[in-house]
């Protein structure tokens, strides 16, 4: 930089010195003085910049050097190289307000570390949760799916990802052994279920029962024992107990069986003369039943057959009666006047006589009456002389003990009116007076019970005490009972009110919704209303607000389905869009103008907000996550093309020949682009930057492809010329008749010359084969045939002189004016393509005519004009 100011100190000191000479000129040592600080600020530009560059490896001087720096090119030179959390943010603080492109990059860098600590914390925090579900006894599959689910969004470190993947696989081995327990537990409840029914003899039923049970006891120890389900266990016992049923019902069926089967072979094995065919019927009959099977038959069969080999019983001859014995009728039994009095009637009464006694005893007054009138509406018959005098003695102690309790319960009585004559002066609550009152009245209908009727002054006494004490209480109660009955009409003005809106059918659904829970508050505040009206009245507002509450319900069913859906529409934003923030905002901005329109029911607005704001604060994070991801991946882009130029910069071309040089170079190139193309995007700042470091090493790679490019051509082009002046020294020799000149010759001549291009090398071929092949007895009418030529040679050199633009010679003007007229007409002809320079090239050198020194020239000419392009 130092050498291009100093070679550019003279043009500008010249410069100055040209100025107009109207302006106020800039003294000569002031001009010096402002040259030579530019000077020293190059140079030490130069300085910081070699300065940036050295604190390769060293962050701490390279923090040092950018907060002393004052150039900013090299500023951020040295802040590529500061990597360490706590440095970035010391040059971040630093170069906040002061270089924006070194704090972008420290901010990004800051940004990537902290986001790979939290995936790192995301990623311990679900390692934590795996090892947490193992040592968990109900491990569930829901939880397993629930951190697979928070592990995919995760990018973890190799090493945890290890980690996580040996939990997993652990996890995954105990949701098999889960489902393994579960499928053999459901198994053995159906094979208990199955051991019912399979007609299995008891000691195979007991065999299978005894196996099941041990295979139960092993799932018991299983390790997963806790995430069977509840049902199993129980469906196990039953399905057990069922089988241990029909164990039981086959062991008792069997037992029967062997009774039965000892019997019959006791009988078969005695003497049929000693059987008695009675006596084996009822111990057969006493014997416990069989079921009805083939096993029964079977014995029955063998019974019938035991009981039909014993002798059969003799039945004696009826003696004959007397002759008279018809004719006399036998004698009649008295009739009785009375029924002889039952065991059970006498029991009866001296129960009854022991309670009325013991009644009396412990002064149960009203029970002893009780059982007074049972034993006198008691049918008894007639009583001893012991039960009678016992009677009439109890009757007696009854009678003294009635007199004293009726004198005792006037005596109650009077406590009772001076009690009810002092209520009014005790102030009580009205609640509490009309139970006081109550209470009274309830006692002297019990003492009328115990005593005996009162006597009616008294009475009279006790009923005004408590006709007084009550007045204020009923005052009250019928003021309640007022107030009851316009509670009632309030209730009804209501009803109508709600009948009302509910017939205008508006569409303010707020207003409708404002009014439906104004009416639903003031019918709670009502007051009470009487039990009967309350039951009719509830169920006529129910039907009102019903009615007025039905379309506001279908309303709101619709409302919650556009809340519903603009939830669904949120979730189906992608967070990656740019236009997501703007679509969220809208969405936000129509769910405020239906919450507006309509409000949902508290509890149900509350829940489906909940949701709506999940939604839309899960959008915001995901985006806050992908823009640190997408820094990333700018990032991890700008590294691989700087690779990409790195690699350009340092590229090796193969020694070799030209043509597989540039083919290196072609595949090169074309591979960097590619791979260039395919990297994505790079961070703004350095999206010039590497642009042009990528534009600057393509052009150094294709500087080498254009020089090789340039030799070969050169090369191509002088032995395009040699070859074509061989064949047309040929053609001369032969039109100069020396045919006796060797063929052999001339084909080694021409084989030492390298080899053309395919199209050139097949033209110049057949031409100077065709001339070799004239040295003999042809050449005379092939000379003639050069000869002929030479006219077309020379238009058509003179033709390609105008397409490439190079100059005929004066001599040609008048036949060049005359060429460009045809050229121009048969470029303008329409559906013609026109030759391109390298094919009108070709074919000149193809014509095989007489060529003279000048169009030799000529053809050189446009040979270094055109023949250095071919390929």
């Amino acid at each position: 930089m130092m050498v291009v100011l100093i070679h550019a100190k003279p043009v500008m000191f010249e410069f100055l010195f040209k100025r107009s000479a109207s302006k106020t000129a800039v003294p000569d040592p002031v001009v010096a003085e402002q040259a030579a600080a530019s000077a020293q600020s190059a140079s030490r530009r130069a300085e910081q910049v070699a300065r940036a560059h050295a604190v390769v490896g060293d962050e701490a001087a390279a923090v040092e050097f950018i907060l002393s720096s004052e150039f900013a090119d090299a500023r951020l030179i040295a802040a590529e190289h500061v990597h360490a959390l706590p440095l970035l943010e010391k040059v971040h603080h630093a170069m906040r307000n002061t270089d924006r492109r070194v704090a972008k990059l420290m901010q990004g860098r800051i940004d990537l570390i902290r986001h790979q600590a939290a995936e790192t914390q995301r990623a311990q925090a679900s390692i934590d949760t795996a090892q947490r579900l193992l040592n968990d006894e109900k491990l569930s599959p829901n939880q397993v799916a629930e951190l697979d689910r928070q592990w995919q969004v995760i990018k973890a470190t190799p090493e945890l990802a290890t980690a996580f993947t040996a939990a997993r696989a652990a996890l995954a081995a105990r949701l098999e052994a889960q489902v393994v327990l579960q499928r053999a537990v459901i198994d053995a409840v159906a094979a208990a279920r199955a051991l019912a029914s399979n007609g299995q003899s008891a000691g195979e039923l007991a065999q299978a029962l005894a196996s099941l049970d041990a295979e139960h006891a092993r799932h018991a120890q299983s390790p997963e024992r806790a995430s069977l389900p509840k049902h199993l266990e129980n469906d196990f016992i039953q399905a057990r107990e069922q089988a241990q049923s029909a164990l039981q019902a086959l062991q008792q069926h069997q037992a029967v069986f062997d009774a039965r089967q000892v019997a019959l072979a006791e009988w078969q094995a005695q003497d049929a003369a000693t059987l008695d065919a009675d006596t084996l019927k009822r111990a057969w009959q006493a014997l416990p039943r069989l079921p009805e099977s083939s096993l029964s038959d079977s014995l029955q069969q063998q019974f019938a057959a035991v009981l039909a080999s014993a002798p059969a019983p003799v039945q004696a001859a009826p003696e004959a009666a007397p002759a008279h014995a018809a004719a006399v009728p036998a004698p009649r039994k008295p009739r009785q006047e009375h029924a002889p009095v039952s065991k059970e009637a006498t029991e009866q009464f001296v129960k009854t006589l022991d309670a009325m006694e013991a009644a009396l005893q412990e002064g149960l007054l009203h029970v002893a009456s009780e059982h007074d009138k049972t034993l006198r509406d008691s049918k008894h018959g007639r009583l001893t002389p012991a039960q009678a005098d016992r009677l009439a003695h109890v009757r007696a102690q009854f009678k003294q003990l009635a007199d004293w309790a009726r004198w005792g319960g006037n005596v109650s009585r009077e406590e009772l009116v001076k009690a009810g004559e002092e209520l009014p002066a005790q102030q009580l609550p009205m609640a509490e007076l009309a139970k006081k009152v109550g209470s009274l009245r309830e006692r002297w209908k019990s003492l009328d019970t115990l005593s005996g009727p009162a006597p009616k002054s008294l009475w009279e006494r006790f009923d005004a005490a408590c006709s007084v004490a009550y007045a204020p209480a009923a005052q009250h109660f019928k003021q309640l009972a007022e107030e009851r009955h316009g509670n009632a009409a309030k209730a009804q003005e209501l009803i109508a009110e709600t009948a009302a809106l509910a017939a205008e059918e508006s569409t303010d659904w707020k207003h409708v919704a404002s009014a439906s829970q104004r009416l639903r508050q003031a019918w709670t505040r009502l007051g009470t209303i009487d039990r009967k009206e309350k039951k009719r009245l509830d169920a006529e507002f129910g039907a009102a607000l019903d009615a007025l509450s039905k379309p506001l319900d279908t309303q709101r069913q619709i409302e919650t389905a556009r809340r519903e859906q603009l939830i669904v529409e949120v979730g189906l934003l992608k967070p990656s869009e740019r236009n997501t923030v703007d679509m969220l905002k809208a969405l936000q901005d129509k769910w405020q103008e239906l919450a507006k329109a309509l409000p949902l029911e508290r509890r149900a607005e509350q829940a489906l907000w909940q949701r709506f704001r999940a939604a839309c604060d899960d959008i915001f994070a995901k985006r806050k996550e992908t823009a640190h991801a997408a820094d990333h991946e700018r990032r991890e882009h700008l590294h691989a093309r700087e690779a990409l130029c790195v690699a350009l910069e340092t590229a090796v071309v193969p020694e070799g020949d030209d043509k597989a040089r540039t083919a290196f170079i072609h595949h090169l190139l074309r591979d960097t682009r590619a791979a260039w193309n395919a990297t994505g995007p790079v961070p703004r700042a350095s999206e010039a930057k590497i642009e042009q470091r990528y534009q600057a090493a393509v052009a150094g790679v294709q500087a080498q492809a254009d020089a090789i490019a340039e030799r070969a051509g050169a090369a191509q082009a002088n032995a395009l010329r040699d070859k074509l002046r061989l064949a047309q020294a040929l053609e001369t020799a032969l039109i100069d008749g020396d045919v006796s000149t060797d063929a052999v010759a001339w084909s080694e001549r021409w084989s030492a010359l390298p080899a053309l291009d395919t199209h050139y090398e097949r033209s110049l071929q057949q031409r100077f084969a065709a001339a070799l092949a004239a040295l003999g007895e042809g050449a005379g009418a092939y000379v003639r045939q050069l000869q002929a030529n030479q006219e077309r040679l020379l238009d058509e050199v003179l033709r390609l002189e105008i397409v490439a633009g190079v100059d005929s010679g004066a001599e040609f003007a008048r036949d060049r004016l005359k060429m460009q007229v045809e050229v121009l007409q048969s470029s303008l002809k329409s559906g013609q393509k026109p030759l391109t320079q390298v094919s009108q090239l070709m074919q000149l050198c193809a014509i095989a005519a007489a060529t003279d020194a000048r169009t030799a020239s000529r053809i050189e000419t446009l040979l270094r004009r055109i023949g250095g392009h071919a390929k």
